[in-house]
Parts: structure tokens; sequence; C-alpha cells
């Protein structure tokens, strides 16, 4: 589905209005990388609020993309790690299987909702993250 006339087009108006819009893609997207691989995050944290604020693109649309963007990081940072660590397998299928059948929930919630409820329910779960990291 291509973007709609408004969305996507912020950063692509002219070359000295601001950068390409490849060019914010690129660095949201070796953040969102390093990060994930860094602190085991999904990416969603970084991905999301990028393609929002800085690429203009709908907030349904960021969450849908991030969500595909991240199984390939996921998956070479995972390599990557278990190249020199040892994972708990059972755990990893336990949790791939719930979180397949949450994922498909989740997804269908999100269609559900109007784009500035989704925003700020998924700004309150960062909140919340951020703030039980904090003080444990």
């Amino acid at each position: 589905m291509r973007p709609t006339m408004t969305e996507g087009t912020r950063l692509a108006a002219g070359p000295m209005s601001s950068p390409p819009l490849w060019r914010v893609g690129l660095l949201i997207g070796l953040a969102t990388g390093v990060f994930s691989g860094l602190l085991g995050i999904g990416g969603a944290a970084i991905l999301i609020p990028g393609m929002v604020e800085l690429m203009g693109l709908r907030q349904h649309r960021a969450h849908g993309t991030s969500l595909l963007v991240m199984v390939p990081a996921a998956a070479l940072s995972a390599v990557v790690y278990t190249l020199s660590h040892p994972l708990d397998w059972g755990l990893v299928a336990l949790f791939s299987a719930a979180s397949m059948v949450g994922a498909v929930i989740g997804a269908r919630l999100m269609m559900r909702l109007p784009a500035p409820t989704l925003k700020r329910l998924f700004g309150v779960f960062l909140l919340v993250v951020a703030i039980r990291m904090l003080i444990s």
C-alpha cells in the first residue's frame, strides 16, 4: 500500500527543507538495530516515534511497519548472541508460541483503535516500562 499524499512527504518535500526521507529512515533503522542488539528491546520505542514524528507516517502504518521490521533484526541479533551464549530453548519455544497468539490478538485490537488513542497507549506503555526500570 502506498503512502498517502501527506504521509511520508514532509521530509521528501525538497532538498532545502530537510534531509531526504531515505537518510532519516537509515538513521532510525541503524539506531533501532544498535539499541535492539545492545538492550534486547524490540525496537518499537525507536521505530514508531521516528516514523511518526520524523517521517510523517500515520500511527497505524508505523506500528505495522515496526512489527515487520523487527523480524529480521531480532533474528540476526539472536543468532549473533547464541553463537557465544547458550539459550534455554524450552523458554524460546514457550514464549514464541504464546507471543504469536498474543500478536494476533494485539494486531487486531490495534486496527480497531483510533490513531490518537493508539499513540497515547503506546506512550503510557513506554512510560510505565521506564518507571519500572528506574525504580527496580
